[in-house]
């Protein structure tokens, strides 16, 4: 496991931290590291581009249904 420091926290930020750790029964550490975690597994905006790029549309809608949808919905 690799040990991070982070440096020039806010007393604001540490005290919610602090806070949030707490009402979960967890240490800070715990409960950042948890939190860093989940925030390193949601893929980033350029892979969530990229996968969508590769989807093949071939089957879905035209864009002029899309449009005859969407104008119908406002009637």
């Amino acid at each position: 496991m690799t040990t991070l420091y982070i440096r020039d926290v806010s007393q604001d930020v540490a005290e919610t931290l602090k806070a949030r750790a707490a009402a979960e029964g967890k240490s800070l550490s715990a409960y950042v590291a948890a939190e860093l975690a989940r925030i390193a597994a949601r893929p980033t905006n350029a892979q969530i581009v990229a996968r969508l790029k590769k989807r093949d549309r071939s089957n879905g809608p035209s864009a002029k249904a899309i449009v005859a949808v969407v104008q119908e919905g406002r009637r």
